[in-house]
C-alpha cells in the first residue's frame, strides 16, 4: 500500500514529497525577501525617510497626513517617549483606513522587547540607533525588515553578518559624505541611508547620493519643533516636495528648474 502526505492542502506520494517540500521552503523564503525588499524599494525610491516623535496623538497623527498629501508613503516613527506605542497605534489605524497605501516603520528600537511590541502593534519593519543583536534575532522570527545604526566599519561588517541588506548611518552629521565615499567599495551588496543633521538645501542633499547613499533620513531638520509646536503643516508639505524635488534631481544628476 502507498504511503501519500498532504502538504499545504496538497497530496503527494513520497518521492514527490521532498521535491514539493524543497519547492514549498524556497517560495516561502522567496516571499519573506520579497517583502524585505519591496520596503527597502519603496525607501530607495522616495529617496528620504521622514522621521519622528511627538508626545500628541493628535499632532501625530496630523504630522502623518501632511507628509502623506506631500508625496510620502513610508515614515519612520520614533519610539522616543513613553506615549510613542499608543501613537503609533493609532497612526496605524488611520493608515489602514484612509491612507491605505502608507508603510509605518519603528525608529530608535534599542531592546528585542520594544522591537516585539512595535510589530504587535503593525510595524512594517523596525530601525535602531545602533547595532542591537537581539532586535536581529526579534525581526528574524517575524520576517521582519531590520535596518541597524552604524558608525564603524566594524559595526556595518557585523552588521552584514547578521543579515543585514540596508544600515543607517548615524549620526550622519558626525559621519558626514566622506565617510561614506571612503567605504562604499567595500559594502557593494548593502545600501545605507545617513541619518542625524541631513539638511534640507541642495548641496547637503546631493553631497550624500555622490558618495552613494540610497536615500537620506531627515528628521527635525524636515520636520522640526516650529512646525510641530505650531502646527505648521502646510509649511511641512511645501518643504516636503521641496525636498522630494531636490533628490528626484540628485538621482537624475539634473538641475531643478
Amino acid at each position: 500500500m502507498h504511503k501519500f502526505i498532504q502538504l499545504n492542502g496538497k497530496i503527494y506520494q513520497p518521492d514527490w514529497f521532498k521535491l514539493a517540500l524543497i519547492l514549498y521552503i524556497s517560495i516561502a523564503a522567496a516571499n519573506i525577501m520579497d517583502k524585505k525588499s519591496a520596503i527597502i524599494t519603496l525607501i530607495q525610491e522616495q529617496g528620504i525617510l521622514p522621521l519622528y516623535f511627538h508626545p500628541d496623538q493628535q499632532v501625530s497623527i496630523d504630522l502623518l497626513r501632511a507628509l502623506y498629501s506631500a508625496g510620502i508613503r513610508t515614515v519612520e516613527y520614533t519610539n522616543r517617549g513613553e506615549q510613542a506605542l499608543a501613537n503609533f497605534k493609532a497612526m496605524k489605524k488611520v493608515c489602514d483606513s484612509e491612507l491605505q497605501d502608507m508603510l509605518m516603520g519603528v525608529g530608535t528600537i534599542k531592546n528585542a522587547d520594544t522591537a516585539k511590541a512595535f510589530i504587535d502593534a503593525g510595524a512594517a519593519y523596525l530601525i535602531s540607533p545602533g547595532l542591537v543583536e537581539d532586535v536581529t534575532k526579534v525581526a528574524d522570527e517575524h520576517n521582519m525588515l531590520w535596518v541597524p545604526g552604524c558608525m564603524t566599519a566594524t559595526e556595518i561588517i557585523r552588521a552584514e553578518q547578521l543579515g543585514a541588506k540596508f544600515v543607517k548611518l548615524f549620526p550622519g552629521n558626525i559621519l558626514g559624505p566622506g565617510f561614506m565615499s571612503a567605504i562604499k567599495e567595500l559594502f557593494p551588496d548593502v545600501l545605507f541611508m545617513p541619518t542625524g543633521g541631513v539638511e534640507l538645501e541642495k548641496n547637503n542633499i546631493a553631497g550624500w547620493f555622490k558618495a552613494g547613499v540610497c536615500a537620506v533620513g531627515m528628521g527635525s531638520k524636515l520636520v522640526s519643533k516650529d512646525v510641530m509646536e505650531h502646527k505648521k503643516y502646510d509649511e511641512l508639505v511645501a518643504a516636503t516636495k521641496e525636498v522630494l524635488a531636490i533628490v528626484k534631481s540628485c538621482k537624475q544628476n539634473q538641475p531643478i528648474h
